[in-house]
């Protein structure tokens, strides 16, 4: 598992679609995921800590996992099958731990209220991950033959580099001129 943090919220000006942005804590990897706006606003008013006069609907979840004596230990995207990403909520209960099933967006809207890692497989970061062109500024995906010259990424099959280009395709209408800009 590779700890991620999240980078930032992006909005596609083609479509308004919303991504979040993951970046590899140790490294420059990055991991886009469509999210949706209710998701993508839960996310964005913790990172900007905008203070709401009313709980969302991930601050209940907070709340009900506190009042039921658990803590939330950890995120992790686990899976990306046929263009949906897959995340677990890592919860300590009673002396053990517990994998609670989540979108990742709802996971990562959790994870930014409870101040958790958040962790992605190894599989899912060489699947969807990019790193951005050096010369270009251009994201570029881990298993082009540029993210391999990055020192990242495994083959993978044909049919999954066709399924996942209307991913790259997308990824390349988000304006990401200033993400290996940003101060960590």
């Amino acid at each position: 598992m590779i700890e991620m943090t999240i980078d930032s919220i992006r909005v596609s000006l083609m479509n308004y679609q919303r991504v979040v942005i993951l970046k590899e804590k140790e490294a420059e990897r990055y991991l886009p995921i469509w999210i949706g706006p209710a998701e993508a606003d839960a996310i964005a008013v913790i990172l900007q800590e905008v203070k709401l006069p009313r709980p969302l609907t991930h601050d209940l979840l907070r709340s009900v996992i506190d009042t039921l004596g658990a803590t939330v230990n950890s995120i992790i995207v686990t899976d990306l099958k046929s263009d949906t990403f897959y995340a677990k909520i890592i919860l300590d209960v009673d002396g053990g731990q517990m994998e609670v099933d989540s979108r990742p967006s709802d996971a990562l809207a959790l994870a930014v209220r409870t101040e958790v890692p958040v962790y992605v497989e190894e599989e899912v970061l060489d699947k969807a991950g990019i790193v951005l062109d050096r010369e270009t500024g251009k994201p570029t995906p881990l298993h082009s033959e540029e993210g391999k010259a990055a020192g990242k990424g495994k083959q993978v099959s044909e049919e999954e580099a066709k399924r996942l280009s209307a991913f790259y395709d997308f990824i390349n209408t988000l304006d990401l001129d200033d993400l290996d800009k940003r101060k960590s």
